[in-house]
């Protein structure tokens, strides 16, 4: 019998060894990956248990059970999309970890959501489609197919990694099932002229206010000969600022529709400026206590008006946009009979926190891809420029909201993100104070000017064209294609079910 080489045996085992290593491998990485989808697979068991102590011996309750699946299928892609805008900067800029965001935007899109989100789900659940004109049965179907349509493209968004308006998809699919179910008539089209018309102005408008703030920063505090100095007497104004927008922004939505004059809004606002101002300048000064005249020290300063306008985005945010999961949800609820119909436009509570614990759970499962994309990769982030990105956001929305325009976080956001980089792009090449600045800055290091690097500037400069093309395409499909989309899944659901 032939003996065997030992050294080939050893060389055999080890190849053998390697082989089952990396099968090893390949099994860890194909189940990491499938952790996220499975746990969301469970919130949408839990969401349908949670909605089925509620309507199991109601008529029409294996409707809202399966609605109840949709809604928290729908609430999860917004938040694995829609609540990157209010942490995207921040995170961008360093200021703080992705895990601090997610768990930041987790708690208070809840605390948004269930405070102060009865108000806006009327919109959807009973102003697009006139819900007089269209037989309560009839109805329930429209927002089934709706809530299908709109989960599906806003899914689809957040795989190619373009931030949509979950807003805008939710009506569009809204209007798509109406019209196929119903046709043209009971759509409110008043309603969505509006929405078109902020589908433009609201993230110009965004931009705009992102670049004259970047523009206030730049000149107060950035190209000034003492930095820390100008940043202790400007910081605790940025934030005096913040705090009092905020403040008058919550009225708006928590305060019923025309109890408050915009004269009364502003004046509490200006109080909650005035008393954030006076709390928070001892504060900076302690902060600013031996920091180097440098702009990297700019960073320790806007650390807090970064998170704090992070956290309050996101409860705005909740406030407003669990609407998009919960209004459709809400109006097959009184479709059914189950809630008492004059309280149409307010959902019961157990509505409210489907909606708005599947935002935060979509976040946390699948919000840090489009995290990187706001923050990081449209353009380059510090904290004065993200802070500028979060305040323009909240006034564009304070604005909106006086004037009666439904607008969008995302657009609003985003247009942000994008105002910041082209503004510094024009800043850089045309700035006499930047300009002047770094000729004294060399000249105090003895130093020549250094000659400007083209490639340099692109590649730390520009906003990336490529994301640009790609996120305006999806704000200008996202309506046509979630209504066309819903249209057939209603014409299926007749089809199979009706």
């Amino acid at each position: 019998m032939p003996q065997r080489n030992p050294v080939l045996t050893k060389r055999t085992l080890d190849k053998d060894l390697d082989k089952l290593t990396h099968v090893e491998d390949a099994a860890k990485y194909v189940s990491r990956r499938l952790v996220a989808p499975g746990l969301g697979l469970i919130f949408l068991g839990l969401a349908m248990l949670f909605a089925g102590v509620y309507v199991f011996d109601r008529p029409g309750a294996v409707l809202v059970i399966a609605a109840a699946a949709l809604a928290a299928y729908m609430a999860l892609n917004i938040g694995a999309n829609d609540v990157t805008n209010n942490v995207g900067a921040a995170v961008g800029a360093r200021a703080i970890t992705m895990k601090q965001a997610l768990i930041v935007a987790a708690i208070f899109e809840v605390l948004g959501a269930t405070i102060a989100g009865g108000e806006v789900v009327k919109t959807i659940s009973s102003s697009i489609v006139d819900t007089v004109q269209v037989p309560p049965a009839t109805l329930g179907w429209i927002m089934m197919a709706a809530l299908t349509a709109a989960a599906l493209w806003i899914n689809l968004a957040t795989w190619m990694n373009a931030p949509v308006s979950t807003t805008h998809a939710i009506v569009g699919a809204v209007i798509g099932a109406g019209v196929g179910a119903v046709g043209f008539e009971p759509v409110n089209w008043r309603v969505m002229l509006e929405i078109t018309v902020s589908w433009v102005t609201s993230p110009l408008i965004g931009g705009l206010i992102a670049a004259g703030l970047l523009y206030l920063v730049k000149t107060l505090i950035v190209y000034r000969e003492d930095k820390i100095a100008a940043a202790r007497q400007w910081v605790p104004v940025m934030i005096a600022v913040m705090a009092g927008g905020f403040m008058a922004y919550m009225v708006l939505q928590l305060a019923p529709r025309g109890r408050y004059p915009s004269l009364t809004i502003l004046l509490i606002g200006i109080g909650i400026g005035l008393v954030s101002w006076l709390a928070a300048r001892p504060v900076i000064v302690r902060q600013a206590e031996n920091l180097e005249n440098r702009n990297s020290s700019l960073r320790t300063l806007l650390h807090f008006p970064l998170i704090g306008s992070a956290a309050l985005l996101s409860f705005a945010h909740g406030a407003n946009d669990v609407s998009n999961a919960v209004g459709p949800l809400s109006a097959i609820v009184h479709s059914a009979g189950i809630a008492d119909n004059s309280m149409i436009g307010h959902p019961p509570l157990w509505v409210m926190l489907i909606g708005a614990l599947g935002i935060s759970v979509g976040l946390l499962l699948f919000g840090p891809r489009l995290i990187r994309l706001v923050g990081e990769e449209i353009t380059k982030l510090n904290p004065a420029r993200a802070y500028c990105v979060a305040l323009s956001t909240a006034f564009t929305v304070i604005v909106a909201s006086w004037l009666g325009l439904p607008v969008s976080t995302t657009h609003i956001a985003v247009g942000s993100v994008f105002g910041v980089g082209f503004f510094r792009e024009w800043y850089t090449r045309n700035s006499k104070r930047r300009i002047e600045f770094i000729r004294r800055k060399a000249e105090s290091f003895e130093i020549d000017e250094p000659e400007p690097n083209v490639h340099e500037a692109r590649r730390r400069y520009l906003v990336r064209r490529s994301h640009f093309m790609t996120i305006v395409g999806a704000w200008v499909i996202t309506v046509p294609v979630s209504a066309a989309l819903a249209a057939v899944i209603y014409w299926a659901m007749f089809a199979l079910f009706l």
